[in-house]
């Protein structure tokens, strides 16, 4: 009888790891990735932003600034060396904004512009044509009437009817002229107005036979040169003063009308006699330049011995 044997086989176990698979370089596992599915999909991460006050550039990165980036005890980032150029290079490209023009605080954000120019160019410049005096001080009695800004809309009107602020010429006004001085068909100013702005005419004529000229006479109050006041805020500069007051009664007995201590004070800011920028306003210091550099002439030296101001 024969017996047949037969080899006992196990039974074929599932794989449960990965297999090893001889590579190029060396034995390794090569692991499948999974499919990633909705079930399995890993949950992502916060998206880190730069800081918007931060001036680094995109290279450094949340991983390389925390190779690169030291820290002290007292918790101050040290940039590496080689990237402080880059740093500062972008620090030092940014423009730098200049700052807004310090004007007096009758000049707002809201004023007119010619309001303004008026302001830069010619309020507070010392003036010593008679023509233009005269002129400022018509201006000075209309704001009764009107604004600065309305004046000076009005300026060109005012220089044609009243001949170019010719003392010689408006001092020969007569009533009927007086009322043909209309701007769209309305007085320029009042009647009273108007009619001190002839005796006033003939007043300065006056003044020149004495004094050789209107501006002679204006100046010497202020012994030829501009007070300069120095006032820092807009509710220290007075709207008169014991000058302007002084003034005022002075050419109140020389025949002048309408010229209150409020007007002449006035006329003294806009004719740069008295220099009543606030010290905070670029045109302060400017406008005192201005005097330093004007030359004195002769007449003024003159005028200045024979007729001593009263200084109050």
């Amino acid at each position: 009888m024969s017996v047949t044997t037969s080899k006992l086989r196990s039974p074929v176990k599932p794989m449960v790891q990965p297999r090893a698979i001889l590579c190029s370089t060396g034995n390794r596992f090569t692991v499948t990735k999974p499919e990633i599915t909705k079930k399995n999909k890993p949950e992502m991460l916060p998206r880190v932003t730069k800081s918007p006050r931060s001036n680094f550039s995109d290279d450094y990165s949340s991983s390389s600034s925390t190779s690169s980036v030291k820290t002290t005890n007292s918790g101050k980032f040290i940039t590496p060396p080689s990237k402080r150029n880059t740093v500062a290079a972008v620090v030092d490209n940014s423009p730098e904004k200049p700052g807004p023009v310090k004007r007096c605080h009758w000049i707002t954000p809201n004023s007119d512009l010619v309001y303004v120019l008026f302001h830069d160019k010619e309020w507070g410049v010392p003036v010593r044509e008679d023509k233009k005096l005269f002129e400022l001080l018509v201006f000075s009695q209309a704001l009764a009437e009107f604004s600065w800004p309305s004046i000076l809309h009005k300026r060109e009107a005012f220089r044609k009817l009243f001949e170019d602020f010719d003392p010689s010429a408006i001092a020969q006004f007569t009533e009927k002229r007086l009322m043909s001085l209309r701007v769209n068909g309305c007085l320029i100013l009042s009647e009273q107005k108007l009619r001190a702005i002839v005796e006033n005419a003939k007043s300065v004529l006056k003044v020149k036979q004495e004094f050789g000229s209107f501006s002679n006479y204006c100046w010497r109050f202020v012994n030829h040169k501009p007070l300069q006041n120095g006032y820092r805020y807009g509710r220290q500069v007075p709207v008169k003063s014991p000058k302007a007051e002084y003034i005022s009664k002075d050419m109140m007995q020389r025949g002048f009308r309408c010229v209150g201590p409020t007007v002449v004070y006035s006329f003294l800011q806009v004719s740069g006699i008295v220099n009543d920028h606030l010290t905070t306003c670029f045109r302060y210091q400017e406008c005192n330049l201005e005097t330093e550099e004007e030359p004195k002439s002769p007449e003024t030296a003159t005028e200045l011995d024979l007729h001593s101001p009263l200084l109050v």
